[in-house]
């Protein structure tokens, strides 16, 4: 009871004497200070309910320890990190070509938009059976399915972003001769590239999520499959949710390394300053 009002005291003095202070901080502060009022709740919500299933956040730093200790954590990390980024890379170079010439080309998304909405909505979970039947236990089966889960929302996404490209940047390439790939590379790519890179954060944050649902149905490794061992080894529940906890973090590094694209100069223009 008393860890818990000391991080609520201490998260609460953070976000105080940072609310008024430089925005570099505040990035960073804000975020800490809230956490540890959040873990405060979490804390002081175990002891009042007096749970003994769900662990307290001390408890889950210790299984974290526990996992990072029996060398475990980390090779289920890196297999999970392998699926999703080859799946990622290979939605991404078929997905923005395609999205690029079907979103320009009239007589294109009369004929392919469609089928992609027909696809889109079925969820990449709906999948397994058939990635399993396909690939078998394994790499190729998690690699199919987050190329699948990120496909349409960078195909979808791009697509958005070319047919609202203006008339005007359409109209002045074709007065200057641009036709073809130059035409895609010189005008239609950079003005949809602050759309695409949205695009990609959406379907990185989706192939995120379905890889470790994929893992826990499917595989023999990842940060899914340990979620589902940690609960049938005696109900580990601190294992599960030290285990949530490494995937929400890797979840923000994620994002935090796709969102390096935005300083591109290229990219740069087409976000507001605020």
């Amino acid at each position: 009871m008393i860890s818990g009002f000391l991080l609520l005291l201490l998260g609460c003095a953070i976000v105080g004497v940072f609310r008024r202070g430089e925005h570099a901080s505040q990035a960073w502060t804000l975020p800490i200070g809230v956490t540890l009022v959040g873990l405060a709740f979490w804390q002081l919500a175990c002891v009042i309910s007096g749970s003994q299933t769900f662990p307290t956040p001390w408890e889950t730093a210790a299984a974290m320890v526990e996992l990072i200790q029996v060398g475990r954590l980390m090779g289920d990390i890196v297999a999970s990190l392998f699926r999703v980024t080859w799946g990622f890379l290979l939605a991404t170079a078929v997905a923005i070509p395609i999205g690029l010439v079907v979103g320009w080309s009239t007589v294109g998304f009369r004929a392919m938009n469609p089928i992609i909405q027909g696809l889109r909505p079925i969820s990449p979970i709906a999948w397994i059976p058939i990635a399993i039947l396909w690939f078998g236990i394994g790499d190729g089966a998690g690699v199919f399915l987050i190329f699948l889960s990120s496909f349409f929302p960078i195909a979808v996404g791009t697509m958005a972003a070319v047919r609202n490209i203006s008339k005007v940047h359409r109209r002045s390439a074709l007065n200057f001769g641009l036709t073809g790939f130059e035409l895609m590379r010189r005008v239609v790519l950079p003005a949809a590239l602050p759309q695409i890179i949205t695009s990609l954060r959406i379907a990185l944050g989706v192939a995120w999520l379905v890889i470790v649902a994929a893992e826990m149905v499917g595989m023999n490794s990842g940060l899914g499959y340990l979620i589902n061992d940690a609960r049938n080894m005696g109900s580990r529940y601190d294992l599960v949710v030290a285990t949530m906890i490494v995937i929400g973090l890797i979840g923000i590094v994620l994002d935090l390394l796709i969102r390096q694209l935005e300083r591109f100069d290229e990219v740069r223009w087409g976000y507001a300053n605020k």
